[in-house]
């Protein structure tokens, strides 16, 4: 009897970048194909994703996208690119996302893009017999996937809550689990980001209600950040705007995108006139305007960031107004969030987060949840899947309350092959899975970053911009360092004059914030110095406050 490996690539012992490889006779269908933002100690790198050099072992004959968030979907142009893929499956807000994605990579020819709905039939794909469960979560469009394979039912659940009461009306199908869980599930591989935390997830519904209480009694502007793909949570925000007489812009590349999709596609419903162009603010009062905006995990050039900054071109925070953030920061992204709040309450504004006020509520099943889950399918086996090691750990002790055997419980790792026959389950074997780079337009892992530096460096040599700002936001003249640049001394006085530009036009914006001035002064001496010599030297802005 054929047994079935599965192999995940990425989301264990992490939080993003999933990726899980289903094997059986020399064919594979891998569900999800994500992507995890690069740490401060990743200098100089834009991406990481899953090391997915395995699957040039076997033949892929789908990649099946569970729902459209960037930890779920956004290594999927790389992989397209690398990887000879048959066909992407997706639900229908998923493929028009990700649609956008691979026009933009150049790539929508490179396979066939198929679009599936929980209602259709089983799809034969290779050796598997697939379905698609409806799963309830914090963007429509979510499916677990259940795979009938020579081995046995697996289910994966993707990520999901069961919210009773959702935005769109789409419940959590638990009679198709409890379905299932009659015919008999051999191995269960269950979402454990929340498996730590107790009870139940608050439903969408109760961000709405919190809108609806603090919207109208604001006199200023509003602010609303969330994740761009969280379309329910900008309707209810635009809900409540069009009820309490508000205009609403929105502002952030990732955010416009998003909400033209979902609109053009139906997720959202905003009637004409309601949206303006964020120039068009100035010609509003302030109390007549609700601003959706991305940034809600702090990133340096993101939207809010530059706002709370006073770096933004249209958009202005003013005392009197209201932040809301509705969001949690992803693990290691709290001191951004933190800094943002700090600025923006300086300047006078109020921000409310989910510390204080009930303006977040999060996707992923609680430990009840997740209980009820595993009741209705009644696995023989779990493996849990997305989440650090700790959670992965709480969710196996919830699958031993519920009697699954010790025998039946795999923690596994990225790398690890676990077999499921008709004997049971077991980790029989590793596969390399590392991290990959992407930094600029360059794919590759952590030594190719550090041969392409160092081979940068040889070239083109490094040169240091070193600038003192004094507290009374006056700067002196930037100095410069080269090693290894061959260019003439006026390149280098010119450079310096661009900086000392740079340098000025930020202190008389009051933009004081060092990691936006190092981004100024890199992309602005870049840019002179590649028109000037054609060399792309190692630049590395030093601010210095006195």
């Amino acid at each position: 009897m054929d047994s079935v490996r599965i192999i995940p690539l990425g989301g264990l012992g992490e939080v993003g970048k999933n990726m899980t490889v289903y094997e059986c006779r020399g064919e594979a269908v891998v569900v999800d194909a994500g992507l995890a933002f690069p740490r401060d100690e990743h200098l100089g790198v834009d991406l990481v994703l899953p090391d997915f050099d395995y699957l040039r072992s076997v033949r892929v004959r789908a990649v099946v996208l569970t729902h459209g968030h960037e930890d779920h979907v956004g290594s999927l142009p790389y992989v397209l690119r690398e990887i000879e893929v048959d066909q992407v499956l997706a639900t229908r807000l998923t493929m028009g996302l990700i649609k956008s994605k691979l026009d933009e990579h150049g790539l929508m020819n490179k396979t066939e893009l198929r679009e599936v709905d929980p209602s259709d039939p089983p799809l034969e794909v290779g050796p598997f017999r697939l379905e698609f469960i409806r799963m309830a979560h914090s963007i429509p469009d979510n499916v677990a996937v259940a795979f009938e394979t020579p081995a046995g039912l697996i289910v994966q659940t993707s990520d999901y809550k069961l919210d009773h009461t959702p935005v769109d009306g789409m419940r959590t199908d638990v009679g198709k689990l409890a379905e299932l869980g009659n015919r008999g599930v051999d191995l269960l591989l269950g979402d454990s980001t929340n498996a730590e935390r107790p009870g139940y997830t608050q439903s969408e519904r109760v961000v709405g209600e919190a809108f609806r209480q603090i919207i109208p009694l604001r006199k200023g502007r509003i602010f609303v950040t969330s994740f761009a793909s969280n379309v329910h949570r900008v309707q209810q925000a635009i809900d409540v705007a069009i009820q309490s007489g508000r205009q609403v812009a929105i502002v952030g590349r990732s955010m416009r995108k998003n909400v033209n999709i979902a609109r053009n596609l139906g997720y959202m419903d905003v009637p004409e006139g309601v949206i303006v162009r964020p120039q068009d603010l100035e010609e509003l009062p302030p109390g007549k305007q609700l601003i959706v905006t991305t940034g809600s995990q702090g990133e340096p050039m993101s939207a809010l960031t530059r706002i709370a900054y006073d770096d933004h071109p249209a958009v202005k925070v003013e005392r009197g107004d209201t932040v809301i953030i509705s969001a949690k920061p992803v693990p290691g992204n709290e001191l951004r969030v933190h800094d943002s709040i700090n600025r923006l309450s300086k300047i006078g504004a109020e921000v409310l987060h989910q510390e204080i006020a009930p303006v977040h509520v999060s996707g992923h099943a609680c430990q009840e949840e997740i209980r009820t889950v595993i009741g209705l399918l009644r696995p023989k086996a779990v493996m849990p899947v997305h989440g650090e090691f700790r959670m992965l750990a709480a969710h196996a002790r919830l699958a031993r309350d519920a009697g699954v055997p010790a025998n039946g419980i795999v923690l596994a790792e990225n790398g690890s092959v676990v077999e499921l026959s008709r004997e049971g389950v077991r980790e029989v074997g590793r596969v390399e899975s590392g991290i990959t780079f992407v930094d600029g337009l360059s794919v590759g892992d952590i030594s190719d970053v550090a041969l392409r530096d160092r081979r940068r460096l040889s070239e083109d040599g490094v040169l240091i911009v070193v600038a003192t700002v004094n507290g009374d936001a006056s700067a002196a003249r930037p100095e410069l360092i080269a090693r290894g640049f061959p260019e003439s001394e006026p390149v280098l006085e010119e450079a310096r004059e661009e900086a000392a530009r740079v340098l000025r036009e930020l202190l008389a914006n009051d933009t004081a914030e060092i990691k936006l001035m190092q981004e100024h002064l890199h992309d602005a001496l870049g840019q002179l110095i590649y028109d000037r010599s054609r060399r792309r030297p190692l630049i590395l802005p030093v601010v210095v406050e006195v």
